[in-house]
């Protein structure tokens, strides 16, 4: 690629065969990290340039960012966080990052701090660090939580910014999942709940090709107060793997979010089944919630977040939902325990209190 094509075909040359994830980043039982752009890097002088021209605006992946999918189409990056830019500088015909052009960085420490304190810089290296970060302030609050649930967690606050989905839009879905994963976290909401959006979590362990069943209690006031609503479903766990990329993780684990029928008929449905009956198959379409992106989307990672959004009364379908958590056996074999979390929120656009209607019900059944 000519080094102006940086800017005339950005950003579709992100999704190139060369611009893919290099190892170990696309394993499963790790966390990836791609980068988004903090501006368009142009300084006040450079902006007056014609020979100097941007790349990005905020927030838009970041033009050395790479796209997964990861091993065996897992998703990934899982997240994106800034870690600068690039600027294409006409009369010397070259890309400039953040240590040539301070503007085109993010601020960092330097690497001989006796003789400069701060330098500039771009990578995804720099946004790595942003998410390690956050993750400790969640491990803060959670001294005692897993990996798997800080994980979770993290996926569960995240979101794919609005300017880097308008970006990639004449790109597909894919290309979202591929450069961003399951977007920028945001701390303060995988740490906290509020008012109108309450986050319950678990950490449990399954036996493998069995299931586990959640009663999730749905207030009144989210089935039927005008407008949109959420649950979002977000799990993590860490299977074994193999260095062979053939037969790469030896069990799977998946979710699905059943209303509108009791746990009885969840049980029933969900039971082990001998072998003449088959695979268990999916519950019908109007118990099972039409979760984002789909089970053949987010069963490939071991890190998996998927919502439903609901603008209607949907008092019909009662006030308990279940969550379904499955594990299901590969060459590990079927003996054994695999551990995981998982968390579930719960949000109306509304100010509701949905936080103290759910902790009386939490309260009730204790």
């Amino acid at each position: 690629m000519r080094v102006e094509e940086a800017v005339t075909e950005y950003p579709a040359y992100l999704m190139e065969d060369t611009n893919r994830l290099c190892e170990p980043a696309g394993g499963m039982n790790i966390v990836t990290v791609g980068a988004i752009a903090h501006g368009n890097g142009l300084s006040t002088r450079a902006a007056d340039n014609v020979g100097v021209r941007a790349i990005t605006d905020a927030f838009e992946p970041s033009p050395f960012s790479r796209a997964g999918p990861g091993v065996r189409g897992a998703i990934k990056p899982d997240f994106t966080d800034i870690g600068g830019t690039l600027i294409y500088d006409g009369p010397t015909a070259a890309l400039h990052g953040g240590e040539v052009r301070p503007e085109a960085g993010v601020m960092s420490l330097h690497y001989r701090p006796v003789d400069r304190l701060f330098a500039a810089r771009s990578g995804t290296s720099h946004a790595a660090p942003l998410v390690a970060f956050k993750a400790s302030q969640i491990l803060a609050r959670f001294p005692n939580s897993s990996a798997n649930l800080v994980r979770a967690l993290l996926a569960g606050s995240a979101s794919i910014p609005e300017e880097a989905s308008l970006r990639l839009a004449s790109l597909g879905n894919p290309a979202e999942l591929a450069l961003c994963g399951h977007g920028r976290v945001d701390s303060e909401r995988a740490a906290f709940s509020d008012d109108a959006r309450v986050v319950l979590y678990a950490e449990d362990e399954l036996a493998i090709d069995h299931f586990a069943v959640y009663q999730i209690p749905i207030p009144e006031p989210f089935q039927t107060e005008r407008g949109r609503r959420m649950i979002r479903v977000s799990l993590a766990y860490d299977p074994p793997v193999k260095h062979s990329r053939l037969d790469y993780n030896g069990l799977s684990m998946g979710f699905r979010l059943i209303r509108g029928c009791d746990a009885d008929e969840v049980f029933e449905h969900y039971r082990q089944r001998a072998q003449a009956e088959g695979p268990v198959p999916d519950m019908e379409n109007r118990f099972n919630c039409k979760l984002t992106p789909g089970p053949g989307i987010r069963e490939k990672s071991s890190l998996q977040t998927a919502s439903v959004t609901f603008s209607r009364d949907i008092s019909a379908y009662g006030d308990n939902y279940f969550l379904v958590v499955r594990c299901a056996g590969g060459w590990s074999g079927d003996t054994g325990q695999q551990s995981f979390a998982v968390t579930i929120e719960i949000s109306h656009e509304a100010e509701i209190a949905l936080y103290e209607r759910l902790r009386q019900r939490v309260r009730v059944r204790t």
